[in-house]
């Protein structure tokens, strides 16, 4: 389970920078904003007129993509989690009660 933890972590991670980049080509509304001075120029140059709908639908796709990674290793943590307790609480040593109290010297009194 723990293999499967860090590939899923390590494709969030790519996830992660590809969403972010992917919202930074973007541009904005109103004036072009950062896509415009990240060379927003360049996508239209690459996808055509078209790519305000294709850089939007890899947004969606990769955000949609991260949140079910997001969700799958919440719910692998929580198995981890559950599991290790389980065997810890099987794995405790046993431990026997001495058969008898350990003889004590007598004490003594001071007159």
């Amino acid at each position: 389970m723990s293999i499967l933890i860090i590939i899923f972590t390590v494709v969030l991670l790519f996830t992660s920078v590809f969403l972010i980049l992917v919202v930074l080509a973007q541009k904005a509304k109103a004036d072009g904003g950062m896509g415009a001075a990240l060379g927003g120029g360049a996508t239209e140059a690459a996808f055509g007129a078209d790519t305000g709908n294709v850089l939007t639908k890899l947004t969606i796709n990769a955000a949609i993509v991260f949140f079910v990674l997001c969700f799958g290793l919440y719910l692998g943590q929580i198995y981890v989690v559950k599991h290790q307790k389980a065997d810890a609480r099987a794995a405790l040593p046993t431990i026997a009660a001495p058969a008898a109290a350990p003889a004590t010297a007598p004490v003594a009194a001071k007159p």
